[in-house]
């Protein structure tokens, strides 16, 4: 550990740095382990390992009861699970999406043939903008896939307006917005449907896994026979399906994470807080807010950098932060309509995404979670603070290191 003042504290110049083990986003939070074991030695007891065993069932009833929704399907993972969504819905054709988003919600759709209609968001939320939707109708569209970017709520109400005007159907990619609230009601309950990620770096994971969450009966028996092949019972299928069951070891995980939720997010949230004390007032930077009145994770800590007033890029601040083992990620760069195969594809290529492309350019991730303590934020914001007031310095030093070879 070492003070960082002076422009050469920094790592990046010969500086020790500031951790001796690099400071991940998204580490696994674990909750009680010894819970979490004996879970999983009563699966082994019983030797039910999978096909909607009593942990998976358990953990549906948990998260219906939390939602306040009908009806959850648990399933192998969040991308499968926005398969099974656009399937059980019908989605065909064109579908909306946002480019500013992690590529399996764009993935999910174009693996079963649907065509993700890139959209641009608007600038202050960082979510779809329906503006823009409804410019981007056609005859071919079918629906709209909103994502709950950093767990803070799409415009529902506006995006909902346009479904129904148009006759569309209306999915959320509620991948970040697990245990979070839109006007006092719990993201879970919009939409023809939504779908949560349990993935390992989610605050709340199940090793691998997700759940789909709807009020639609129908619509949630046919998911539960899609999930599991078209199988309705021991040897009759009523329609073709997959295989997107979540295991009981998974489940296991799953609720001994939502045991500790409380604990998770009282720790992000003193997270979030440290870090919005100790960067106010550092010029160009901006920490992305929360709605003080709505339940929230906090397991995003996002960043705007303002190159014009840091004098530092994002990148290379994300470059400074890395030679100290701070891993800050560049979140959703370069969008996804700059990734293969959608920026080689026809359709795509006269789309205009200013405030996407804008985003794309300023946004970092920083670490937080169980594993990150108030001191290690105060560590992270040190080197912050030193890089922004040398920023003009800094740069020409890296720009002389960069023409010499020495760094690329």
């Amino acid at each position: 550990m070492t003070d960082k003042r002076r422009l050469e504290d920094l790592a990046i110049f010969g500086g020790n740095a500031a951790f001796g083990e690099a400071l991940h986003v998204g580490r696994p939070n674990i909750g009680d382990r010894g819970r979490l074991l004996g879970r999983i030695n009563q699966s082994l007891d019983t030797k039910w390992l999978t096909n909607n065993g009593p942990l998976v069932q358990e953990l549906e009833h948990t998260i219906s009861e939390m939602m306040g929704v009908r009806h959850c399907i648990a399933v192998c993972n969040a991308t499968v699970g926005l398969e099974i969504a656009a399937q059980a819905t019908g989605l065909s054709g064109e579908v909306i999406v946002p480019s500013f988003t992690f590529v399996a919600t764009a993935h999910a759709l174009l693996w079963q043939g649907i065509v993700p209609i890139f959209c641009d968001v608007d600038e202050r939320t960082h979510n779809i903008d329906p503006g823009q939707v409804e410019r981007l109708i056609t005859p071919r569209t079918t629906g709209i896939v909103g994502v709950h970017l950093w767990g803070r709520p799409c415009d529902v109400k506006g995006l909902e307006e346009i479904a129904r005007k148009h006759d569309l159907r209306l999915l959320f990619d509620a991948a970040h917005a697990f245990g979070c609230s839109h006007e006092g009601t719990m993201i879970g309950n919009n939409g023809d449907a939504e779908v949560f990620s349990f993935h390992a770096t989610k605050f709340v994971n199940a090793f691998e896994g997700g759940a789909i969450v709807t009020n639609d009966g129908g619509l949630a028996d046919d998911m539960r026979l899609m999930r599991n092949f078209g199988f309705a019972g021991y040897d009759k299928i009523l329609r073709i399906g997959t295989n997107g069951k979540m295991n009981e070891v998974s489940a296991a995980m799953g609720l001994t994470s939502l045991e500790s939720l409380d604990a998770f997010v009282a720790t992000n949230h003193r997270n979030y807080e440290r870090y919005e004390q100790n960067l106010a007032g550092v010029p160009g930077i901006h920490l992305a807010p929360y709605a003080s009145d709505e339940r929230c994770n906090y397991q995003y800590v996002i960043l705007e950098i303002d190159r014009d007033m840091t004098r530092l890029s994002r990148d290379r601040l994300q470059e400074i932060l890395w030679a100290e083992n701070v891993l800050a990620r560049r979140y959703f760069y370069p969008g996804c309509h700059r990734m293969e195969p959608y920026v080689s594809s026809p359709a795509q290529s006269v789309l205009s995404l200013p405030n996407t492309e804008y985003l794309a350019l300023r946004v970092l991730c920083l670490p937080t979670g169980m594993d990150v303590n108030v001191g290690e934020v105060d560590r992270v914001c040190d080197v912050i603070r030193v890089a922004v007031a040398y920023g003009d310095e800094i740069n020409e030093r890296l720009d002389h290191l960069v023409a010499r070879g020495t760094i690329n």
